[in-house]
């Protein structure tokens, strides 16, 4: 079937059906589905299909026309030189080309100046996360990022060899405009690491420097990298979000991103899909920017969900410690219903432990509902709609 959209525009209202079989995933791919959206999306809708190896059966028009497959007569009379669909055995490629990528390298760092510094933590909590801010102005180029990427930093002193210490990589959890929306900033979250070693308390040495830095002090800072986590550019797009821990930053961008007035105002990207952030710590203190989630919660409570698994204070179903695959088994049912629009991104980021109790939950979910999660999660990785970061 050949189709283009190629001349129309995103104001126009037209709606089209488009009849699909085989597209979905365990049981639905026996059923015939009807997506309607409007002229402008069509292709994109296409394109959808094709990763998802649905065969277009029919596309039928509002005013009665339709095609079916191998008919391009029945295109709409405005669309330009009709283009081939997306060959369903290969999902269209996801073009990041625009991304910055590696603008600083280690071996000649851009040198930011921090201008904040300050605990996360209520009174309480376990261990301890900053929340820590560098002016990245002045350099040239300038330091840029995009949602989802990373910075490196690199630790003054120099390690028991004596030889400089090497970067540690940090999720940014600001968005490309900065904190302060200048476009000049760039926060991180960042818990100091601890652990025993011999009888000994070990700090990590590049945590420990962060969270003991003070505004004014000069940091050596590389990158951006990172395009494993970028947001989908459709504004219409759904995010379930999986976060424990630090975890957070790239969540947290994301929220600001869609959420936070100024952003909304200056971005021109202006979120209507649907957000649900899942929230994994040991105890309530350990909610890491909770007060801003609450309040994106109540200005908009028809795009965003919030649910928390604070496992030193609540229980599960067999009333043990409630962690975060616990709240996804919960809420199995709605999450898969997600998952099946193929308009739906999953993010997952925090320590690397937390990859194995979410795949046994998404196992499970889904074997309840006739579906293999393990051959269902290979293809939204390769539908570009399964973003995982842990470390």
């Amino acid at each position: 079937m050949r189709v283009s959209t190629g001349s129309a525009s995103q104001s126009d209202s037209r709606m089209v059906s488009v009849v699909v079989e085989a597209f979905g995933i365990g049981r639905q791919r026996q059923a015939e589905r009807r997506f309607t959206v409007p002229f402008a999306q069509l292709q994109t809708i296409f394109q959808t299909i094709a990763r998802q190896g649905g065969r277009i059966k029919a596309v039928e028009m509002a005013d009665g026309l339709s095609a079916a497959p191998g008919d391009a007569a029945s295109a709409p009379a405005a669309a330009a030189a009709p283009a081939p669909a997306p060959n369903p055995s290969k999902p269209a490629a996801v073009s990041h080309a625009a991304v910055p990528v590696n603008l600083y390298k280690p071996k000649d760092p851009f040198v930011g100046t921090v201008t904040e510094n300050y605990s996360l933590l209520a009174e309480g909590a376990i261990g301890r996360v900053n929340h820590i801010t560098f002016d990245l102005a002045g350099g040239d180029p300038q330091l840029h990022y995009v949602e989802g990427q990373s910075i490196g930093i690199i630790p003054d002193g120099t390690d028991a060899k004596g030889k400089p210490h090497k970067l540690r990589l940090y999720s940014i959890a600001s968005t490309r405009h900065g904190d302060n929306m200048e476009a000049h900033t760039v926060s991180l979250c960042v818990r100091q690491l601890q652990y025993e070693l011999d009888g000994a308390t070990i700090n990590g040495v590049c945590s420990s420097f962060l969270c003991d830095i003070d505004p004014g002090a000069k940091v050596r800072i590389t990158g951006p990298v990172g395009k494993e986590m970028l947001l989908p550019e459709d504004e219409e797009a759904n995010v379930i979000m999986l976060a424990t821990g630090t975890g957070i930053a790239p969540m947290r961008a994301y929220l600001r991103r869609m959420f936070e007035p100024a952003e909304r105002e200056k971005n021109g990207w202006h979120f209507r899909g649907k957000a649900w952030l899942f929230m994994g710590v040991p105890t309530t203190p350990n909610l890491l920017y909770d007060a801003d989630f609450e309040h994106y919660l109540s200005q908009f409570p028809d795009n965003f969900r919030y649910t928390k698994a604070i496992s030193r204070e609540q229980k599960n179903s067999r009333d043990g410690r409630m962690y975060i695959q616990d709240r996804v088994l919960e809420h199995a049912d709605e999450i898969f219903t997600m998952i099946e629009d193929p308009k739906t991104h999953v993010y997952m980021c925090g320590l690397r432990g937390m990859e194995p109790g979410i795949d046994e939950a998404m196992t499970t979910a889904a074997a309840a509902k006739g579906i293999d999660w393990s051959e269902l999660r290979p293809q939204l990785k390769k539908a570009d709609r399964w973003h995982v970061e842990t470390y």
